[in-house]
């Protein structure tokens, strides 16, 4: 292992554990979860989903937009990795997903159709209770190695701890009402970066690059900066000029 990438591993439970202990934002922990992933394991991309009080799985993270379109596709034909994974409360690894299209036929179309290859699918758990999934996507076919799946792993149930970071964690109601104002900003969310998409001609992940920055540099929640954007409180032309002024987009990317 690299010194580099000891450091990044470091740094991406850093990122997760600062949460333990501060006033966190769990759509931008989330969020960081799946982008540290992505850049951590041998992987193209990655993404979570996480289930409402009456046990259905929501799309909370993803690291790019074609992973974020292959699972809402799985969710909405109600097969895949992910899904049996949450069901079943344990990893799900396909190397190859030309040898599953007799498991799930619709979802290997899609993932063929999107370029991936291969997809492991780890569990989010606190003690007994299955929180929601991460999936891990790959361009390449082949089995993750046994220390990235680990790594992986341990990165949830980090991200599980913090995500229910209360004194009475133990108690369902508790779990139910974050995870449920979890799924519900991750809706203002969406919505917010379709107004900046719209505001500066951007893709939706170009979008949400921006909503992140410019909720990190000035101190805010990401669903705060988005319900403000959402509710006409806080422009998108804002938000994409600080982007400008930071150099998260070039000087082409609005019009």
């Amino acid at each position: 292992m690299t010194d580099s990438r000891e450091r990044n591993i470091v740094q991406a439970f850093v990122d997760i554990s600062n949460e333990l202990v501060e006033e966190y934002d769990v759509l931008d922990m989330l969020a960081r979860l799946t982008t540290n992933c992505a850049g951590l394991l041998d992987i193209a991309s990655a993404a979570l989903l996480l289930a409402d009080p009456a046990g259905k799985l929501h799309l909370l993270a993803s690291s790019s937009e074609r992973t974020r379109d292959l699972e809402l596709f799985q969710l909405q034909r109600g097969e895949g990795p992910c899904l049996e994974c949450f069901r079943d409360g344990e990893a799900v690894l396909v190397p190859d997903l030309e040898t599953e299209d007799r498991r799930w036929p619709e979802f290997v179309d899609a993932a063929r159709s999107l370029g991936f290859a291969s997809v492991h699918a780890v569990p989010m758990r606190l003690r007994d209770s299955v929180l929601g999934t991460l999936g891990l996507f790959g361009v390449h076919a082949g089995r993750l190695e046994d220390d990235d799946l680990a790594l992986a792993q341990a990165l949830v149930h980090v991200a599980s701890v913090a995500l229910v970071n209360e004194k009475s964690a133990a108690d369902l109601g508790t779990i139910n009402a974050q995870l449920e104002h979890a799924l519900t900003s991750r809706i203002v969310v969406e919505q917010a970066k379709g107004v900046i998409a719209h505001a500066g001609n951007l893709t939706m992940e170009a979008s949400f690059d921006v909503l992140r920055r410019y909720a990190r540099d000035h101190g805010r929640r990401l669903s705060d900066v988005a319900a403000s954007v959402t509710q006409r409180g806080l422009s998108g032309e804002t938000l994409i000029d600080h982007a400008h002024a930071v150099g998260v987009l070039p000087a082409s990317s609005s019009s």
